[in-house]
């Protein structure tokens, strides 16, 4: 692995001074409400005697989960590997998070196999329900979905389910599995046998990443990320059944890839504000890629647009936004940067690229591969970056104000080399008054509250 300006961080001991951004940065909150932003952030981050998450003054945190514990359903125990995560409102005034848990076939911690929540037995990934009472406190726990695999992110419906996404494309016969993955898998926070373990197979299989759901037409947006040149497409899926509720993505649909004419990689294009007019959706040859990953496929005459590293996906207004967390020409992208976000506006499909981060030049901006990110009720965006040495949740103004909200301090490195869990997952509860975010290693679920401006 090459160097990163986080690694340098970590060894010189510098001081984290922010992120660096180009671009309209008022693009990335469309949706977003224009709240009072705070100015400078929200102070320094405290040492946590706990040693578990630094905040600043006036904050604190509850731990709702950890990994190892006892579900509170009996299932068996907590799995590990904490990553995506949505927060949905609950009929009696409390909240239901579902949570992704990363498991590969190593995995020490798999998801418990629940009979009728069971995809593949011989895979140890999946989703746990926590449900949250009005105050806030832990009334249950327990397994979502079972028998998947890699479950990295996904995102929520416009109908109030999770779209879990598998972030492999194994076959059966290897690794153990006795089924292939690729897939997505929808969850329901409330009763998770109503939805059971059945892939959606209609939107691909390949290595997915996270999902957004335009809440006026239905069509399903979804990033690849593909570990391997070529790297992955970012998709829509046009269902048979828009808008249709739970079960209704199991109804088929069409799947297409997104040709930006005369680009094959985004990784190519360096100016934040860059326009591209009339973007093209080509079908996808071989959705259940029978004989040829997604990405290899002939997509006909003109070829289709990859980029490497596609991570969060969310809607905001009347935009699809969609994340390259990075690109190394060394790996074979057409060219190195530190992160991008995209918009796509489908009613008059426009590409723009909204914001990149960098620059690369100097070790006091770790503003590199942004992770999960969400809108903050607050006005403005949250990011969980994922790189070397210090993990921070970082808050992001719409003027550009980047400040950190959170840090994690359990170390899980050994003597003199310091490492901290990245953290995953950041959603906000439907009040806006909680936020939620997972670390990764060792698996916590926090929910930090405080003076949100």
């Amino acid at each position: 692995m090459s160097v990163t300006r986080r690694q340098i961080l970590a060894r010189t001991g510098a001081s984290v001074a922010g992120i660096a951004f180009t671009g309209a940065l008022a693009d990335l909150f469309a949706g977003s409400p224009a709240a009072a932003e705070p100015r400078g952030g929200y102070g320094p981050l405290l040492p946590d005697p706990a040693g578990l998450l630094d905040l600043p003054a006036g904050f604190s945190y509850r731990v709702l989960s950890r990994e190892g514990a006892s579900l509170r359903s009996g299932e068996g125990r907590v799995p590990g590997c904490f990553d995506g995560m949505s927060a949905f409102a609950a009929p009696d005034g409390g909240v239901r998070l579902v949570r992704n848990h990363e498991n590969r076939p190593e995995a020490r911690r798999p998801v418990p196999l629940v009979p009728g929540l069971v995809h593949d037995p011989g895979a140890k990934g999946g989703c746990t329900v926590l449900g949250l009472g009005p105050g806030g406190e832990v009334r249950s726990e327990r397994v979502g979905v079972a028998g998947t695999a890699v479950n990295c992110a996904g995102g929520p419906t416009p109908w109030g389910t999770w779209l879990t996404c598998e972030e492999t494309e194994d076959r059966a016969g290897t690794k153990g599995y006795e089924k292939d993955h690729g897939f997505v898998f929808e969850v329901d926070p409330e009763d998770p046998h109503r939805t059971g373990a059945v892939p959606l197979t209609a939107l691909g299989r390949f290595a997915h990443e996270a999902v957004a759901v335009d809440p006026y037409s239905g069509v399903v947006y979804e990033t690849e990320d593909a570990f391997e040149h070529p790297f992955g497409l970012f998709y829509r899926f046009l269902p048979e059944v828009p808008l249709g509720g739970t079960g209704s993505l199991r109804a088929g649909g069409t799947l297409e890839a997104m040709r930006v004419p005369g680009i094959p990689d985004l990784s190519v294009v360096r100016e934040a504000g860059t326009v591209f007019e009339a973007v093209e959706w080509v079908p996808v040859p071989d959705p259940q890629a029978t004989v040829t990953p997604l990405r290899f496929q002939d997509f006909g005459r003109g070829g289709i647009t990859h980029a490497q590293k596609l991570e969060g996906c969310y809607w905001g207004g009347r935009c699809v936004y969609f994340v390259s967390s990075f690109a190394r020409a060394s790996d074979g992208s057409g060219a190195t940067h530190f992160g991008q976000v995209w918009k796509y506006e489908p009613r008059v499909r426009r590409l723009t690229l909204a914001v990149v981060f960098g620059p690369d030049t100097d070790v006091r901006l770790p503003g590199e591969s942004p992770d999960n990110i969400c809108l903050a009720p607050t006005g403005g965006l949250m990011v969980c970056e994922d790189g070397g040495g210090a993990q921070h949740v970082f808050g992001v103004s719409r003027t550009g104000e980047v400040y950190a909200v959170a840090r994690g301090a359990q170390d899980i490195g050994t003597p003199g080399a310091p490492e901290w869990g990245e953290f995953a997952g950041v959603t906000f509860s439907p009040d806006g008054a909680t936020m939620y975010v997972n670390c990764y290693t060792p698996g916590t679920t926090f929910a930090v509250t405080g003076p949100w401006r």
